[in-house]
């Protein structure tokens, strides 16, 4: 087995054959603006393969965490039995009568381009507490620093979402890590992402500070641009429209070109609306969209996140993202009741179906209902990315979703024990033809008690993506050297 990464070292190796070269066409307006535009053929920008079928861009992840398990059928001797309210009936191909009355049925539009991972499981860390042990191990795939120290955990390696970004994007650009929303109580708030042992990274809370870093929007700029009602576009109006009458330019290439123009549009809007005027002036203020108990207004937050974050592997600015909703245990959201229209009890009270963060509180009537409707919340937010990376069109004429992977996954298998077994793995994306679609498969590896699987999970997605091994082969060794090692080929097309 490889020992631990040494930092400052890269522990993977990427081996493209491809000469390094500008992956990004910018137009620069006023100071440090620089406005990314989508890969564009007739320009030859970025840095492409060729595959049969056509030029294909660069693969990307992009990692959307939940918390808290989800509502599958379970039974114990103090709640009674709970129905499947989640997984697919069966394994095989995702049609809409597999899904019918499941959470993943909000999906149903996406299903040809699914992949439905059963069966994964995370390793039974000393981290006296299942919130830790799935958080910290989710993209790490390492126990803890210490062990048993429960809500005072951290991580005890690199996570794939960072490697992914520090060893694919030019010149080892940090991957973007997003966050909505109180960041703060159990394990501090932000917890997924991690540079090395110990080594936690902040997140981008606003949306705006995400949108500005992405942009190379200085703070003045954009304070002037929303006390002025004016785009990103329009600091840079001349130039596109120079771009836009070249000679050259193809008429799709001139179509994404304008659609691009309309999604920041559509994207300063949406955020813009998120914030009072006094927090329009100040840039930085707090808005109770992102940093709220509120489900409504932290997943509005969340779709502008990945707003942003469909925009930022379309233009190349980065080829990995993570988005966290809710601390640790999400313990301070209150997601909506979809039948009444009222909030319900934080997500964590939920979740162990008790008026409390432990087993001791009263049973919270139908909450593994309740509980199903977070996960359709969700699932519908899951949607949102998956639409906005459909809709961007890469140079071969197919969804920008196509070249990369959307995961969207969970800490726990399910809500009551938040267990680490069949902990959720839902894949949108081939990573340009690597990985099956279209399917709800079984991951093997983890067939018998205490047996783990989750790291090769991991490695899997990394591999697809482009990460290679010391040697250049599949990464095949990410997370704990302790834990086997290998990918996944059930997964793999």
């Amino acid at each position: 087995m490889n020992g631990p990464r040494t930092p400052g070292l890269k522990g993977s190796q990427v081996s493209t054959g491809l000469k390094r070269v500008s992956r990004r066409i910018v137009l620069r307006g006023a100071g440090s603006l620089a406005v990314g535009l989508p890969l564009l053929e007739s320009l030859g920008g970025g840095s492409r393969r060729a595959r049969a079928g056509g030029e294909v861009p660069d693969t990307f992840a992009i990692f959307f965490r939940q918390a808290n398990g989800v509502a599958c059928e379970n039974e114990s001797a103090e709640i009674g039995f709970e129905p499947e309210r989640f997984w697919p009936r069966n394994y095989g191909p995702l049609t809409e009568e597999n899904v019918e009355g499941r959470a993943l049925g909000e999906l149903s539009a996406h299903l040809s381009r699914l992949l439905v991972v059963h069966n994964v499981r995370m390793f039974e860390y000393n981290f006296a507490d299942g919130h830790a042990r799935g958080a910290l191990q989710a993209l790490t795939a390492r126990g803890p620093l210490v062990e048993g120290v429960s809500g005072d955990s951290e991580g005890s390696g690199v996570s794939i979402d960072h490697l992914i970004g520090e060893e694919l994007n030019e010149d080892g650009r940090e991957s973007m890590f997003m966050y909505t929303g109180q960041n703060r109580d159990w394990l501090g708030g932000a917890c997924i992402s991690y540079r090395g042992p110990g080594d936690r990274r902040a997140p981008l809370h606003n949306p705006l500070n995400a949108y500005a870093l992405m942009m190379g929007v200085d703070g003045m700029q954009f304070q002037e641009l929303i006390l002025r009602q004016r785009s990103i576009n329009d600091l840079v109006r001349e130039q596109m429209g120079t771009l836009l009458g070249s000679p050259v330019l193809s008429a799709a290439d001139r179509e994404r070109l304008e659609v691009h123009r309309a999604a920041i549009r559509d994207l300063e809007e949406s955020l813009a609306c998120n914030f009072s005027e006094d927090e329009q002036r100040a840039i930085d203020g707090v808005s109770s969209g992102y940093d709220s108990d509120d489900g409504d207004a932290v997943l509005a937050a969340t779709r502008a996140h990945m707003d942003i974050a469909a925009l930022a592997v379309t233009c190349g600015y980065t080829r990995s993202v993570a988005i966290q909703v809710g601390n640790g245990n999400d313990g301070s959201t209150r997601y909506r009741n979809l039948d009444n229209g009222q909030l319900m009890e934080n997500f964590h009270f939920v979740s162990h179906r008790r008026q409390s963060h432990d087993a001791e509180g009263d049973i919270i009537p139908n909450s593994d209902a309740l509980h199903a409707q977070v996960d359709i919340q969700f699932a519908r937010t899951f949607a949102h990315l998956l639409d906005r990376l459909t809709e961007y069109v890469a140079p071969n004429g197919q969804p920008i979703l196509d070249a990369g992977i959307a995961v969207w996954y969970n800490d726990n298998g399910n809500g009551p024990g938040h267990s680490p077994i069949n902990t959720p793995v839902i894949i949108g994306g081939s990573a340009n033809g690597f990985l099956k679609q279209g399917e709800y498969v079984r991951a093997t590896g983890a067939e018998d008690f205490g047996e783990s699987n989750h790291n090769r999970v991991l490695n899997t997605l990394g591999s697809a993506v482009g990460l290679r091994n010391a040697e250049g082969d599949f990464l095949d060794d990410f997370g704990d050297p302790a834990l086997p090692r290998g990918i996944l080929s059930e997964l793999m097309a």
